[in-house]
């Protein structure tokens, strides 16, 4: 079988096949030959060619899919969109390979515009990312320099690394900077730390020299039975103890346990001696409240003479019966007061009512105060009759304060009359 039997020449609106087996593609600039098929019919060669093309036009269509739907870094997709470009110019196939290189144009515009937002995204994740940035590094300085809370100060330290970590990058020239400033603040901070825990020592060993001093002086005077001064030194002690500081832990807590220990052998020494005091003193207590019941039967209080002889015998008998127990004598006393009390005030009522100085002064208040009463209702009887109601008005008031006035006068006088 011949060459001519098997091939025959064939057209398509993008490419053909001639004679002699050789396959073009129409392009905008004219044929191109692409291949030479001698194997088959015509038809076949196009239909062979065009599979190329379809791969190519799939291919550029799978590349468009990634670029609209997908995060495709721009670099890449303008190597890929330059590979098939170069694949489509020099392509073996037959379709319109135009088109796809118009396609192509139109991705590369794509990208173009999606580089574009990725570079204003990225500046603004930039800018974001020196905001954040320079907020931690503000912070860590104020912590630098002003945190007190050394583990909460520490832990944020931390924490703020973290952050600076998990931030997006920034320009390398200003991140260096606040990197530096950042690790800066941490060293200071640190620095700061160790400065405060070394003067802590210094102050702890000063506190544990003093409190050991107080422990020797409390242990020494744990016998003692002088009660009154040896509790106004424990007291004394104790104060000195709250405003020495503290030590460390462990010879703190030893040491209060010293202290503590000769304190409550002191105390407990002188409750037991007081309790065995008062047990002593249960007896006088009796005596008392006899004698609280005999000077309570003085008021309320008649002659003021006979009165005052019997309580200052019972004042003697009272001396004389000593001590009470603690626990009674606010109450023993207090009720003697009382009486005590009724009794002054007896007496200087009786000396108000006995001093003729003040009942003349008294009288006369009295007298002047009549004469002044029988004037007003003169003065107001006037100025009735003369229908003058000004006159009338302000003789009633006068007249009103002065008859108060009077009264009280006479209840007065009457204290000195009995």
């Amino acid at each position: 079988m011949t060459q001519e039997a098997r091939v025959s020449s064939a057209t398509d609106p993008w490419g053909r096949v001639d004679e002699e087996g050789t396959v073009y593609v129409k392009t905008a600039d004219g044929e191109r030959v692409v291949g030479s098929w001698q194997a088959g019919a015509a038809e076949e060669a196009l239909a062979y060619f065009k599979r190329k093309y379809d791969s190519l036009a799939t291919e550029i269509g799978l590349l468009e899919q990634r670029i609209r739907t997908t995060d495709l870094a721009p670099a890449q997709a303008a190597s890929s969109i330059e590979r098939l470009r170069e694949s489509v110019v020099d392509a073996n196939a037959v379709g319109d390979l135009d088109s796809l290189l118009r396609r192509l144009d139109a991705l590369g515009e794509m990208a173009g515009k999606k580089r574009e937002e990725l570079k204003v995204q990225r500046d603004h994740a930039r800018s974001a990312a020196k905001e954040v940035k320079e907020r931690i590094v503000a912070e860590a300085e104020r912590l630098a320099v002003e945190e007190t809370h050394w583990k909460n100060g520490g832990e944020r330290l931390r924490q703020l690394v973290e952050e600076w970590k998990a931030a997006e990058r920034i320009d390398r020239a200003t991140e260096t900077v606040l990197w530096k400033r950042l690790s800066a603040a941490r060293n200071a901070f640190t620095k700061r730390r160790k400065a405060y825990f070394s003067s802590l020592e210094d102050q702890r060993a000063v506190a544990q020299a003093e409190k050991e001093r107080l422990v020797a002086e409390a242990e020494a005077i744990s016998g003692s039975t002088q009660w009154n001064d040896t509790a106004a030194a424990y007291r004394e002690l104790m104060r000195r103890w709250k405003n020495a500081g503290r030590a460390s832990r462990e010879v703190e807590d030893e040491l209060w346990g010293r202290f503590k220990g000769a304190q409550d052998v002191f105390f407990n020494a002188r409750k037991a001696a007081f309790d065995e005091r008062d047990a002593e003193f249960a007896g006088n207590a009796e005596v008392k409240e006899k004698l609280l019941e005999e000077a309570e039967r003085l008021v309320p209080v008649g002659n003021i003479r006979q009165t005052r002889q019997a309580l200052r015998s019972i004042q003697e008998r009272w001396e004389a019966a000593g001590m009470v127990p603690r626990a009674d004598r606010d109450r023993l006393e207090g009720r003697l007061r009382k009486v005590e009390e009724a009794v002054r005030q007896a007496e200087e009522a009786e000396w108000r009512r006995s001093n003729p100085e003040a009942r003349a002064r008294a009288e006369a208040t009295v007298s002047q105060l009549r004469s002044s009463i029988e004037q007003l209702e003169k003065k107001l009887a006037k100025a009735e009759s003369a229908n003058n109601a000004k006159g009338a008005k302000e003789a009633q008031e006068a007249l009103t304060a002065r008859r108060a006035w009077l009264e009280e006068a006479e209840r007065t006088l009457a204290e000195f009359t009995g």
